[in-house]
């Protein structure tokens, strides 16, 4: 069983910057993949990011390549992910997930992982 807590949402301008945490309990965090996903009001779940156990490969989804970066800490159990540029319409709850499979390719559906933090609230004012 893997725990998952997010933190560093919080309410920042057009143009400025977060970076989000995601702390695992348990041993394992450094063999499983992890991803970060968001649901904006009245949307459902969508992919953000993921990164490979490694630290190596990554993935991104089109609306924020070149502006976020994944990026994990093992010795640390904990997942970053930097977000440069915002916009308003990145406004979301961000939650991280941890993926047990070992995949050829990256996850991006919600059904390619296991365990999910509860999420944090990123707000992009205009």
């Amino acid at each position: 069983q893997v725990q998952l807590v997010e933190s560093g949402g919080g309410l920042v301008q057009t143009g400025g910057s977060l970076r989000l945490s995601c702390t695992a309990s348990g041993r394992a965090f450094s063999s499983y993949a992890m991803g970060w996903f968001r649901r904006a009001p009245g949307k459902e779940r969508e992919f953000v990011a993921a990164i490979g156990w490694r630290g190596i490969n990554t993935r991104y989804s089109d609306s924020v390549k070149g502006r976020f970066t994944i990026s994990r800490d093992n010795a640390k159990n904990t997942v970053y992910l930097q977000m440069n540029s915002l916009k308003p319409e990145d406004t979301a709850i961000y939650y991280c997930a941890a993926d047990s499979y070992t995949r050829v390719v990256l996850g991006a559906e919600v059904y390619d992982y296991d365990y999910w933090g509860q999420g944090t609230q990123v707000t992009v004012s205009s």
